[in-house]
C-alpha cells in the first residue's frame, strides 16, 4: 500500500540547508564564494525552510513532474525584482552569476544550462500567492526584531520577593511604536482606454471568433455571415484621427461600433444554432467572447443613459480585472491598476490590502490595527494618517484602544491654538512623509510604477514581492551600516596609532641623528 505521506519524497524534493552554504558551493575554476557578498547576506535573512512545507502542499501527489524547489521559486522572483530585469534577462543573469545560483539553493556553478526556462517565472508567481509572500515578509521582519531583542542588554533585574509571575494574571501589553497608514495605486501595463477604442478592439475580436466558428460549419452554410469589417474600420479611423471631435460625432461613432458588435454577436448565435460548438474554441477565444459580451452590455447601457460611469467597468480586453481608480491627483486624476493599503512601522512596509476596485481606504484602519497587534503583540502608541482616515468611526476605534491619531481634532479650530499642539501636528506630518518616500522607492527604484504581469494573481504576487524586496534592502543596508560603523572605529584607532608612532619615530630619529650621519642608523620602530 502506498504511503500517503510520501508526497515530498516523490513530487517535491526538499533541499538540505546544511549543504547549501557558500563555503560548500562548488566552483569549477577553484576558490570559494565570499561570505560578505550581498546575495550571500540576503540568503541568510530569508527563512527558506519555514515555508517550504506550505509551498509543497499545493502540488499533486499522484501526477506531474517534480516541481522546482521553494527557494528557487522565491529566489528567482527576488532576483528579478531587485535587478529590475525581464524574465528572459533574469534567467541569463542567473546563468552567468555563481552568487545568484547559490542564492537559488544550487550546490554547484553550472554555465552550460540555466536552472529553468524564462516561462517558469510565470508559474512561480502563480504558486507564490500574495498572502504567502506577505507571511514571508512578516516572518523576516519578526526574525530581525527577535534578534535585536536577544542582544545582550546587561544584567536582568532581580525578582521582587513575594511576587509570583506564573500565578499573576497577564496584563494587556502597553501600546508601543508608531504606525503610518496610506494607500496608493499601482498602474497596470495597458494603453489609455477610451470607449471608442475598446469597442473597436471588441469588434475585431468578434470577427476573429466568427471566422473560427464558420470554419466548423462552412460546408452546411451557403454564405459566410457579413461583418462589414472594412467599413467599420474606416468609421473608427475617421474619428480617431481627429484631434477634438464634437460630442455629436463621438456619439455617432459609438453608435456605429455598438451596431457592428451587436450584428457580430447575433451572427455568432446563429452559427451556434447552425451546428458550431463554442467548446471547439480555444480557452483564450472563449474567454475573449465573454469579455466582449460584457463590454458590449456596459457600453450599451452607458450610451443609452448618457453616463460615463458603471460598476466593474472594463478598461482592457487583455486585463479585464483592471478598474479605473480615481485619485484626483495633479497630472494623473485617474489611474488604472490595483489599489493598495500599506502600513509602515520602523522602516518596514507591509501590504495589508490589495483590491482591483476603488475602495475607501479609511475602512481598513481597524483591520490594519489588528494586523499590527497580531504581528508585534501590542497596539501602536500613535497612528499617523491623512485626512481621509480621520473619520468619527476611526477616531472612536483609536480612542477605545488608547491610540493617538494624528491630525487636528474635529470641530471648529480654536482662535488661539496652543504652541504645543501646533508643534505636535507638524511633527506628525513630517513623520508621515516617510511612507511617501517608500512609495517613491517602490515606483522609481522597483517595478510598482508599471506592473507588467497581466494575470490578476500573478500581478498581486509581483506587487507583494516588491514590498518583500524593499524590506530586504533595508535589512541589508542596516548590516552594512553596522559593518561600516565598526570599520570607522577601527579606522580612527588605526589613524591614532599611526600618528602616535609617527611622532615617536620622528623624535627618536632627531636624537639619534647627531650620532650617525647615515640614514641606516635611524631608529626603525
Amino acid at each position: 500500500m502506498k504511503n500517503p505521506c510520501t508526497f515530498n519524497l516523490e513530487m517535491y524534493r526538499t533541499t538540505n540547508e546544511a549543504q547549501a552554504t557558500a563555503e560548500n558551493f562548488d566552483l569549477p575554476f577553484g576558490g570559494k564564494l565570499s561570505e560578505e557578498n550581498r546575495w550571500v547576506r540576503l540568503a541568510k535573512l530569508i527563512p527558506w525552510s519555514e515555508f517550504e512545507t506550505e509551498y509543497a502542499s499545493q502540488f499533486s501527489s499522484t501526477m506531474g513532474a517534480p516541481a522546482k524547489p521553494f527557494r528557487m521559486a522565491l529566489g528567482a522572483l527576488i532576483i528579478k525584482e531587485r535587478l529590475g530585469t525581464s524574465d528572459e534577462e533574469t534567467v541569463e543573469q542567473i546563468k552567468e552569476n555563481p552568487y545568484l545560483q547559490y542564492f537559488l539553493g544550487l550546490t554547484e556553478y553550472t554555465t552550460n544550462k540555466a536552472p529553468f526556462e524564462a516561462s517558469m517565472l510565470v508559474h512561480f508567481r502563480k504558486r507564490l500567492s500574495r498572502e504567502m509572500v506577505g507571511r514571508i515578509n512578516e516572518q523576516i521582519v519578526l526574525n530581525r526584531r527577535q534578534t535585536d531583542r536577544e542582544a545582550p542588554q546587561g544584567k536582568q533585574q532581580p525578582e521582587i520577593e513575594g511576587t509570583n509571575t506564573e500565578e499573576s494574571e497577564p496584563s494587556s501589553p502597553k501600546n508601543q511604536g508608531k504606525l503610518i497608514l496610506d494607500a496608493t495605486c499601482t498602474p497596470a501595463d495597458i494603453s489609455y482606454p477610451t470607449d471608442l477604442k475598446l469597442l473597436n478592439q471588441g469588434r475585431e475580436q468578434t470577427e476573429k471568433i466568427l471566422d473560427q466558428l464558420y470554419e466548423q460549419v462552412k460546408d452546411e452554410i451557403e454564405r459566410k455571415p457579413r461583418t462589414y469589417r472594412q467599413k467599420a474600420r474606416q468609421s473608427y479611423l475617421a474619428l480617431a484621427k481627429q484631434r477634438r471631435p464634437s460630442q455629436k460625432k463621438y456619439r455617432k461613432a459609438l453608435r456605429k461600433q455598438l451596431g457592428y458588435i451587436r450584428r457580430n454577436l447575433a451572427h455568432i448565435d446563429a452559427l451556434v444554432k447552425a451546428g458550431s460548438s463554442l467548446s471547439e474554441l480555444n480557452q483564450g477565444s472563449y474567454r475573449m467572447l465573454l469579455i466582449v459580451s460584457e463590454l458590449f452590455r456596459q457600453q450599451q447601457w452607458m450610451y443609452e443613459n448618457r453616463s460615463r460611469r458603471i460598476d466593474d467597468r472594463i478598461v482592457s480586453l487583455t486585463q479585464p480585472h483592471v478598474r479605473p481608480i480615481v485619485r484626483g491627483k495633479a497630472g494623473t486624476p485617474v489611474e488604472f491598476g490595483a489599489k493598495l493599503s500599506v502600513s509602515y512601522s520602523d522602516g518596514y512596509c507591509f501590504l495589508d490590502e490589495l483590491r482591483w476596485d476603488n475602495f475607501n481606504e479609511s475602512q481598513d484602519l481597524q483591520s490594519q490595527l489588528e494586523q499590527y497587534k497580531q504581528r508585534f503583540g501590542y497596539y501602536p502608541e500613535s497612528v499617523h494618517v491623512d485626512r481621509i482616515y480621520r473619520t468619527r468611526t476611526n477616531r472612536a476605534i483609536c480612542k477605545e484602544r488608547g491610540i493617538r491619531i494624528s491630525g487636528p481634532p474635529l470641530g471648529r479650530p480654536p482662535a488661539n491654538p496652543q504652541p504645543e499642539v501646533i508643534r505636535q501636528q507638524r511633527e506628525d506630518e513630517r513623520f508621515r512623509n516617510a511612507i511617501e518616500g517608500k512609495f517613491g522607492q517602490a515606483k522609481r527604484r522597483f517595478s510598482l510604477s508599471r506592473v507588467m504581469a497581466r494575470l490578476s494573481d500573478s500581478a498581486e504576487s509581483a506587487i507583494a514581492i516588491t514590498f518583500l524586496v524593499m524590506n530586504l534592502e533595508l535589512l541589508l543596508k542596516q548590516f552594512f551600516v553596522v559593518f561600516l560603523g565598526f570599520g570607522s572605529k577601527f579606522l580612527c584607532l588605526g589613524r591614532f596609532i599611526s600618528a602616535f608612532l609617527g611622532r615617536k619615530r620622528a623624535s627618536l630619529n632627531f636624537f639619534l641623528l647627531p650620532y650617525s650621519s647615515s640614514s641606516q642608523f635611524q631608529f626603525q620602530l
